[in-house]
């Protein structure tokens, strides 16, 4: 009678404890979901940014820069790529800035050409889906990552002087099959931070939310339209 008793207990505390474990994962997967919420409400209140990649894919190795003034419909983007392979070694920079739906293309004097094929706002794309809370491509795809992803508490970090969170973002579509991402949001602010991509083998990091965007823009594109040289 004694061991069938004891037996019963220890059934009922194990079944306990698999409640209470079932229990904690749910309501932590909830919790995720309504953290990363709040940075797809935050990202919505964007108007500026900076966006630097990192990568190193293959024998690849990846510099980018992205600065974004919604206000003034500017995309500044710079590349440099790098290929060390030994039978086709390569080593390429490229600079834009869009402008209004301009673009212009640094050359190697320093200065800037019109691409006058051109017509497209890349700015106010980015913009405009930040705004209706959809994926931009260049700030992390939290609504996805809301929608599909498996999400996991991470420690807390500072990048770029910003104290963030760091969490652990398991998606499907990597050449591998799974994707591990990790992604840090503002303790303060709920704004990403800081994005890894392991088969990238890439880290993004963003900053200047909402602040003054600094640009160096082509004379052209600050001329008046009844400027000398300006169009008509």
């Amino acid at each position: 009678m004694g061991d069938r008793y004891w037996m019963w207990m220890g059934v009922r505390l194990l079944v306990g404890v698999a409640i209470v474990g079932w229990a904690v994962s749910y309501l932590g997967t909830g919790s995720a979901e309504k953290e990363f919420q709040k940075t797809l409400d935050a990202m919505k209140q964007v108007h500026s940014f900076r966006a630097v990649l990192a990568a190193n894919p293959g024998t690849q190795r990846n510099e980018m820069l992205w600065e974004v003034d919604c206000g003034r419909d500017v995309l500044h983007y710079e590349m440099h790529v790098e290929d060390t392979s030994s039978e086709h070694p390569s080593d390429m920079t490229m600079e834009e800035m869009h402008v209004a739906g301009k673009e212009y293309l640094r050359q190697k004097d320093g200065s800037w050409t019109l691409n006058r094929g051109y017509g497209g706002h890349p700015a106010k794309g980015y913009c405009t889906l930040l705004a209706q809370g959809a994926d931009s491509n260049l700030l992390p795809k939290i609504a996805s990552m809301i929608k599909r992803g498996i999400l996991q508490k991470g420690d807390k970090k500072t990048v770029n002087g910003v104290r963030c969170r760091e969490w652990l973002v398991t998606m499907k579509g990597a050449p591998s099959g799974l994707e591990h991402d990790t992604v840090c949001l503002g303790l303060d602010d709920h704004l990403p931070y800081e994005m890894t991509v392991d088969w990238e083998r890439s880290r993004l990091s963003y900053s200047d939310y909402n602040a003054p965007i600094q640009l160096d823009l082509p004379e052209a594109a600050v001329q008046p339209a009844n400027a000398p040289g300006g169009s008509n």
